[in-house]
């Protein structure tokens, strides 16, 4: 057996492998003398069939029978022999099949780069540090008390902070798209839940209104068919709801599992100490990013396409299953594989790095 190897764009190889006459011939013979000891043919006895009978009936299954077992064994022992690492599957393409001779066939796959870290600029990476005061624990207490604050109708004008329910309806060009409507939905202004534009016409707004405006979606929305689309959104506005604050009471710590917390003392205690671990955590993640990226910089090496891509589509099912969705049933510009590829080409780069050490 032989091979030859040749290098093509980037990372890409090309194996072109020579499997001997001799290696054919004893797979085909075993395969055949297999099938005419249990071969029941009419006007020959069981195992009495000639060969050439044989051939004639069972020649071509055994024959690719036979071709995919030898391009099975020879394949890795002539990436062995060749000290090839790959990263892709082959493309199997069989060059010559004719029994007579040698067989060959070509396969072409990415490789591993060879890749020797360089640490010299890791000292450049930035350590961070998050400072915390009173200020930020206020803040913090304030959006705990909205996040479990109770709403109330009220007989006015839509502002900063109520909660509104509406329906309403999407068009582009006169027609309807997927997600375009809704009935009784709750939706509080100024929390930029909606697309830019939608909130804001419906400040000043009261129950029993019935309007319509247009607004654009984001450039960079992630579904790319409604990116930059004028939207016209007919609205009826049902009602207007004012928000009311949680009390800061042993309710309220109940509600969080704050057990032993019995005072707002204690309780600005404990989020303090939530807090204190929560930017814990937050200063080693950004640090750790700071390292890769400088880890990056130092080294830049090209990539198997073939594992960035599988990559990019496993952080594509990823965030399509924490909206409930899967690649299978979602559309194809719902979070596109190729808007993962940046960051699926680092973290392939990471991995190739971290494995050296």
């Amino acid at each position: 057996m032989a091979s030859k190897l040749k290098k093509l764009k980037d990372l890409e190889r090309k194996l072109t492998v020579s499997v001997p006459v001799e290696d054919y011939d004893s797979k085909y013979s075993a395969k055949l003398a297999k099938i005419k000891s249990s071969a029941k043919l009419d006007g020959f006895r069981k195992g009495n069939v000639p060969d050439d009978v044989l051939k004639q009936r069972y020649g071509d299954s055994i024959h690719y029978e036979v071709l995919n077992e030898l391009i099975q064994e020879s394949y890795p022992k002539e990436l062995q022999a060749q000290d090839l690492k790959p990263a892709s599957s082959p493309a199997i393409d069989i060059l010559d099949e004719d029994a007579s001779k040698p067989i060959s066939y070509s396969a072409v796959f990415e490789v591993f780069p060879d890749v020797k870290p360089k640490l010299s600029r890791w000292t450049s990476y930035e350590k961070t540090e998050i400072t915390l005061d009173d200020a930020d624990i206020d803040l913090a207490i304030d959006d705990i008390s909205e996040r479990y604050c109770h709403w109330d109708k009220v007989e006015r004008a839509a502002q900063d902070k109520d909660q509104v329910i509406i329906d309403f309806e999407g068009k582009i060009d006169g027609e309807g798209f997927e997600g375009n409507e809704s009935k009784d939905f709750k939706l509080i202004l100024g929390s930029k839940s909606m697309i830019p534009g939608f909130e804001d016409n419906l400040m000043n707004k009261s129950a029993g209104d019935t309007f319509s405006f247009k607004t654009n979606f984001p450039e960079d929305y992630f579904k790319k068919d409604l990116a930059n689309k004028e939207t016209e959104f007919f609205i009826t506005l049902h009602e207007v709801q004012e928000m009311h604050k949680a009390k800061i009471d042993k309710e309220l710590f109940d509600t969080l599992a704050m057990e032993g917390i019995e005072d707002e003392a204690g309780f600005r205690d404990e989020i303090l100490k939530r807090m204190k671990g929560e930017i814990e955590q937050q200063e080693k993640s950004i640090t750790k990013e700071s390292l890769y990226e400088t880890l990056l910089k130092s080294n830049d090496f090209k990539v198997p396409q073939s594992t960035v891509d599988e990559q990019a589509n496993s952080m594509r099912k990823d965030s399509l299953m924490r909206m409930g969705q899967t690649p299978e049933t979602a559309d194809d510009d719902l979070f596109p594989a190729e808007d993962f590829k940046e960051n699926a080409e680092k973290r392939v780069r990471l991995d190739l790095c971290f494995q050296l050490y």
